[in-house]
């Protein structure tokens, strides 16, 4: 049995007799005017953050997401396009898409405005995108990605990019550990399938993204998520694994580079009104910029005594040096 048979004997058993331990976040459910979400797609939020940003859904995007779970956050992306077909989900399994066309008729009971054939589901894999090439805006998926081992995390990614039209973005939620794993938690199908010994570092997660040629990067949330302990799991240490929710957008690849934004901030605090680096990014006078992690680098190699550059704080939220 490969890691992926795990995963699907997990879901298929989730989707089936709904599994509330099984991912849960500190991240809060959307609740937004008109939207009722019902109890069994909270129970079902089989997620480790949020993917649903309003930000990113104006102007009626057509919308992927990859990995239904009970179908709340494709409930949720009906809500910012209530056209026939405008959220597609796509899933491997047939008892969870079966299961969410179930929760789709609770939905339409408590919400007036909702049409279960607002949202297109269909049986594919993600490593095989039933999805023509650039024709999605939004792409999605939550807690999906993590339990992918590095080859095949490569092929989802670059699947991804290829549906998206220039400019799309996709959107990711994922756990990610900055600790080393031992090969017998690396190798432990059933604690990957549970979104746990799949965890990779923020640095590594982020590069498997730019190598399927995303350009922009924009960091927007991390949290605590969880631990593995000696008493619970073969690890001679605690081991602390985040949840991250990430943005990745199909812009052109710059020629140093992509740009990765993970919040920090640059200030100017000189004599002039304005600082101009040359390089189309101007500092003014004690007003906070937003600049790409590359962007904060040439600043910082410049050795100057009147420009602050804060850490990473790994939210970021739009607008910037790019």
């Amino acid at each position: 049995m490969s890691y992926l048979d795990a995963t699907n004997d997990l879901y298929k058993a989730a989707a089936e007799t709904p599994d509330v331990g099984l991912c849960c976040t500190t991240n809060p459910i959307w609740q937004l005017p008109g939207l009722d979400i019902p109890v069994i797609m909270q129970e079902m939020n089989y997620g480790c953050g949020s993917t649903v940003n309003p930000s990113d859904l104006s102007n009626d995007p057509k919308i992927l997401y990859v990995g239904v779970g009970g179908g709340m956050e494709l409930l949720q992306f009906a809500y910012f396009n209530r056209n026939k077909g405008g959220v597609i989900g796509v899933d491997v399994l047939d008892e969870m898409l079966e299961a969410s066309r179930k929760n789709f008729k609770v939905a339409e009971e408590c919400n007036s405005w909702f049409k279960s054939d607002f949202v297109d589901l269909r049986k594919g894999d993600a490593l095989d995108l039933p999805i023509e090439d650039e024709t999605i805006d939004v792409a999605a998926q939550n807690c999906v990605f993590n339990i992918f081992k590095l080859d095949d995390l490569s092929k989802a990614l670059k699947e991804t990019y290829r549906v998206l039209k220039p400019g799309g973005r996709l959107v990711m939620s994922d756990p990610t550990c900055e600790q080393e794993m031992s090969d017998e938690l690396r190798n432990d199908d059933k604690l990957r399938a549970a979104c746990l010994s799949g965890a990779i570092p923020l640095k590594d997660y982020i590069k498997a993204i730019t190598d399927a040629g995303f350009a922009t990067i924009e960091v927007r949330a991390k949290r605590a998520y969880r631990v593995l302990s000696p008493e619970h799991y073969n690890t001679d240490e605690l081991i602390f694994i985040e949840s991250v929710e990430v943005a990745a957008i199909k812009d052109p690849m710059p020629a140093d580079g992509p740009c990765v934004f993970t919040g920090k901030t640059a200030i100017y605090y000189g004599k002039e009104e304005l600082f101009d680096d040359g390089k189309g990014h101007t500092l003014l006078l004690n007003q906070p910029l937003a600049v790409c992690d590359k962007t904060a680098g040439q600043f910082a190699d410049l050795n100057r005594d009147d420009i602050y550059i804060s850490e990473s704080n790994f939210h970021y939220n739009g607008g910037g040096c790019c």
